[in-house]
């Protein structure tokens, strides 16, 4: 899997040099017309959430974006989507899933030359996410010995304790690409960095992954998550510039 997210990696890397390795074009045999640029919706899915549910049994989940353009560079955005993952670990068995939302703006920081419609983006987002969480076993620790927990049958618990209905906040800061391969056919990549804002705990334990967020851990409240998409722009009008 380590592998996989490499490759993806330096595919983002080869859009990145996409954009810059165009030349612009001949100023002369531009229209004489003002040049215009298309505003509409422009809707997507993350691929990259597909291919991990394909690869790892442990994981489920899709993911779909859109963003509208309101302004020249600005443009509101969104996602939307759900996921599960089955945290197998030495001293506990948990799975979360469940649904999440994340809305937000982004702006566009790259001057497209004439014709183009590329974007190198900063972005902000808000995330919700409902989910349930379900303990399905774990150790503890009741000897002298602590690492004698795994093997002692008198610390394992079967025990399956069910969470309905906690939610979670968070916000991110993302960092993305977008490139048009085809006419109003987009490949994009983006990672962000996520802080938890509130979250209801389950019962006699705390949450281990929240839906749209990702993994949590003790130690800290903030995350890195990352998107690889393909998106489709539906314009509605075209602007001068």
């Amino acid at each position: 899997m380590k592998q996989l997210h490499t490759y993806l990696f330096f595919i983002s890397i080869l859009f990145t040099g996409m954009i810059y390795s165009q030349e612009e074009p001949n100023i002369s045999s531009r229209d004489t017309l003002p040049p215009s640029e298309k505003y509409g919706i422009r809707f997507g899915v993350d691929i990259a959430r597909f291919i991990r549910t394909a690869a790892n049994d442990d994981y489920s989940g899709f993911e779909i974006n859109a963003d509208y353009r309101i302004y020249k560079n600005y443009y509101i955005a969104g996602e939307i989507g759900n996921e599960s993952l089955l945290r197998n670990e030495t001293n506990i068995n948990v799975e979360g899933s469940g649904s999440y939302i994340r809305l937000g703006v982004d702006y566009n920081t790259y001057k497209n030359w004439y014709g183009m419609q590329n974007s190198i983006y900063a972005g902000l987002r808000y995330g919700f996410s409902t989910f349930d969480q379900t303990l399905n076993n774990y150790n503890i620790f009741t000897g002298t010995n602590f690492f004698d927990t795994e093997d002692n049958p008198e610390n394992f618990r079967n025990e399956v304790r069910e969470s309905n209905g906690l939610t979670a906040g968070w916000v991110e800061f993302i960092l993305g690409l977008k490139v048009e391969v085809l006419k109003n056919l987009y490949l994009g990549a983006n990672v962000s960095l996520r802080r938890i804002v509130n979250e209801q705990d389950p019962d006699g334990f705390e949450n281990l992954f929240i839906p749209g967020f990702g993994r949590t851990n003790d130690f800290s409240e903030f995350n890195v998550g990352y998107t690889y998409t393909i998106n489709y722009l539906i314009p509605f009008y075209k602007k001068k510039r």
